[in-house]
């Protein structure tokens, strides 16, 4: 039986096709859903249309630019505050451990009592917590506050890309409109340096969070008035799955923030990762055996969205390891300010505007497999080519590679979003959006924690059997060891203070220690390439993922 409160899907004309909304669960929905879904069923006006996308893409966009803006302003931070490297390491991953910790409960919590209502409750969360950033006059508060904002991003992702999921019920048209999505938001991490910069140098770091409170303020008003609510009417909440799921995705993600700095058989680390693996075992256990869980694992049994998810891991595996070790590259050992790395990541700035929204038109008429692949592929190159120039190496020699790594990124953002919602009922859009971007989320920090392990340990050894051949004596070694390779090449800038001939040696150690983290990555991405290739190839027959898992029963749809 079709759910009546959910528009059933017109053929688009892919390979890849959609599954039938067909389900008793979300039958049993439709009188809940009933008033809202008329805002689905193609009812609303073009106007509202492109008033609810806009609101949802300027939210999104400042989650986003705020997820990397702040990286410019930590020296200034630093200096104000009286912050050590430990303390500014928590001003930037105290707001990924929070936003990736909450992501499925903030998607578990817009479907149950309504996609808009927690978005909203997200916008105001991040925007205090903005003020109380720019407001903040110790490390410990700024921290503090950066976690508020994780909270409010947490609340507002999920339900920005379900409210869509619902707005645009044709498939092309809804690829669409994630594709710009998806433009927007990869902007928002594109621009993050590119604004840091001057904002930093004009008005001080403050600057970074007060950017965000307009924003928020013009989100919630025009939200409040266009934005239509969706939910599935069930009251019923995952308590267990809510409390491990929370438990086991934040201590995994502190587990791989601190290993390269607190070391990875530090007591600290090995405990926060055996709660890791506990509270997601238990997690798991638990979300198989409710009646209504937090997480519907019989999303993984389809294995276009499994290769979805993994796309969307490995995208932000590579491209967060990339953008974060780059500007260290610039600054640190080419010498360049703020502004001006902000300024050389243009290229790939402009790609992501060019190659998202395209995305979303080709996702829209092929399916999400050709977008993906080419843009897993594009990624791998660009990682592969920024590996090919040494420490001489000029800015026009290698610049080539950022708009193959903004295109790589803009096409390969959509068709994720676009391959996990076409396979999923309507009353689970934001359980998969938040699930989606979770993946993406984690693969970020794991990215990060995986090449800097890489380079670390790269960079240690070169610098023990260069420094030696220079004859500096084993303590010495060891100093200078430990300072430039804190928290992951963190401390490369400790090198300033050497000899200039040592000086060189860590410079050209650190490049060739780079060298080694982007061929790692750049292999990664190929193999993800590869992968998607096979899971998201064209296939006779699909599993329609919205019947009961209590019932067991299944249907077949022909593609």
């Amino acid at each position: 039986m079709v759910n009546p409160a959910i528009p059933e899907r017109t053929r688009s004309g892919t390979d890849d096709g959609t599954p039938p909304e067909a389900s008793a669960e979300a039958a049993q929905a439709a009188p809940a859903t009933s008033a809202a879904s008329a805002a689905s069923t193609g009812e609303v006006p073009s106007r509202r249309k492109a008033l609810i996308l806009g609101t949802l893409c300027i939210t999104l966009f400042m989650a986003m630019l705020d997820n990397v803006v702040v990286n410019t302003a930590l020296p200034k931070i630093g200096s104000q505050l009286h912050a050590g490297v430990t303390g500014l390491q928590w001003v930037v991953e105290g707001y990924s451990l929070v936003y990736a910790a909450l992501l499925l409960t903030g998607g578990t919590l817009g479907d149950r009592l309504g996609r808009k209502r927690v978005f909203l409750t997200g916008v105001v969360g991040f925007t205090l917590g903005s003020m109380l950033c720019a407001l903040s006059g110790s490390i410990g508060e700024l921290v503090a506050a950066r976690m508020l904002q994780g909270v409010g991003a947490a609340l507002l992702t999920p339900g920005s890309l379900s409210i869509i999921r619902n707005t645009f019920p044709d498939p092309r048209e809804r690829a669409r409109a994630i594709g710009l999505w998806s433009g927007i938001s990869g902007l928002g991490l594109a621009l993050g340096p590119a604004v840091g910069g001057p904002l930093v140098d004009a008005f001080g770091w403050s600057s970074v969070f007060w950017i965000n409170v307009p924003i928020g303020a013009v989100a919630l008003l025009v939200g409040r008035r266009v934005l239509p609510e969706f939910h599935d009417g069930r009251d019923r909440f995952d308590i267990p799955g809510q409390v491990t799921g929370a438990l086991g995705f934040g201590a995994l993600v502190f587990a791989l923030i601190e290993g390269p700095s607190s070391g990875w058989e530090s007591a600290r680390v090995l405990t926060a990762a055996a709660l890791a693996v506990l509270a997601l075992a238990a997690f798991l256990v638990i979300e198989a055996t409710r009646a209504a869980p937090m997480l519907d694992l019989s999303f993984f049994r389809d294995r276009v969205i499994t290769g979805a998810l993994m796309s969307g891991f490995m995208v932000s595996f590579g491209m967060f390891g990339a953008l974060f070790f780059l500007p260290l590259l610039m600054q640190d050992v080419y010498g360049w300010s703020p502004t001006m790395a902000g300024v050389g990541s243009l290229p790939a700035t402009a790609s992501i505007m060019v190659a998202a929204p395209v995305a979303g038109i080709v996702t829209g008429r092929l399916g999400p497999r050709p977008a993906l692949v080419s843009g897993l592929t594009l990624c791998a190159i660009a990682l592969g080519g920024l590996s090919l120039y040494g420490l001489g190496a000029h800015y026009d020699q290698y610049v080539w590679t950022l708009p193959v790594m903004g295109l790589g990124m803009g096409l390969s953002f959509a068709p994720v979003s676009v391959a996990v919602l076409e396979r999923v009922p309507g009353p689970k859009a934001g359980m998969a959006s938040a699930v989606t971007n979770t993946m993406r989320e984690v693969g970020g920090v794991v990215g990060i924690a995986a090449l800097g392990a890489i380079l670390t340990s790269r960079m240690t050894g070169l610098l023990h059997d260069r420094l030696h051949a220079h004859g500096v004596d084993a303590a010495h070694t060891h100093q200078v060891v430990a300072a430039v390779t804190n928290g992951g090449a963190g401390g490369i800038t400790a090198s300033r203070a050497l000899p200039p001939v040592l000086r060189d040696t860590v410079d050209s150690s650190f490049v060739e220690a780079l060298h080694l983290a982007f061929r790692s990555g750049a292999g990664m991405l190929a193999l993800a390439a590869i992968a998607a290739l096979i899971l998201l190839r064209p296939q006779a027959k699909r599993r329609d993922l919205s019947q009961s898992s209590e019932v067991g029963a299944r249907t077949v749809a022909e593609v």
